[in-house]
């Protein structure tokens, strides 16, 4: 029992001592002042999309993300991911009748947090070839978990940064309804309003 105790202190312990840099990031998709970095969280998933008329004829269109968000730390020398949230889209709850949002929610307290991209970037001094581009992105809407749990519903803002893969596909569609998960990389990373003394 004592064992198992320790190894789920271990898995939960670098979830709350994370120790976040700002990220080197194009100038339009900075966190303005007054939030600070307090979660990284690297994403390995799918953005797919699907084929739908166009005015010129079928055209992919751009569905959603669907993506599994890990905490990467050293643990007895070895790299260990951990499973910390899912990344998809889903309405909020705040903005009644509002199309589905990009939404984050937690693996260990299911809180969530959903927002909006307000600026991006392709710079390509910062952006891989051929990956998506870096966002910026305000919450719009958060919700606790059914605990009470706040990890990801004290988030302002968040970054997509280090992306790799994601493309629309190249080519025309098959048909009506065909859809592409188009698999792809990133870091998010989260950020808070600092507290006032």
């Amino acid at each position: 029992m004592k064992r198992i105790t320790l190894a789920l202190l271990a898995l939960c312990l670098p979830m709350a001592a994370q120790n976040i840099a700002t990220p080197n990031v194009p100038a339009d998709i900075r966190v303005p002042a007054g939030h600070s970095a307090y979660l990284r969280l690297h994403a390995i998933g799918t953005q797919n999309y699907v084929c739908l008329p166009s005015a010129s004829g079928l055209a992919w269109k751009f569905q959603g993300p669907q993506a599994t968000l890990y905490l990467s730390y050293r643990w007895m020398g070895n790299t260990v991911l951990q499973q910390a949230a899912t990344h998809y889209l889903s309405p909020n709850p705040v903005e009644s009748g509002a199309p589905a949002r990009a939404t984050w929610q937690s693996s260990s307290d299911t809180s969530s947090v959903w927002a909006k991209k307000i600026a991006e970037s392709s710079d390509s001094a910062y952006v891989a070839p051929g990956a998506i581009p870096w966002f910026l992105l305000q919450t719009v809407g958060t919700q606790a978990g059914p605990g009470g749990g706040t990890l990801l519903a004290q988030t302002t803002y968040l970054q997509r940064i280090d992306t790799s893969g994601g493309l629309i596909p190249q080519g025309a569609c098959p048909e009506p309804g065909a859809i592409q998960f188009v698999p792809y990389k990133a870091d998010y990373v989260f950020y808070r309003a600092d507290r006032t003394q």
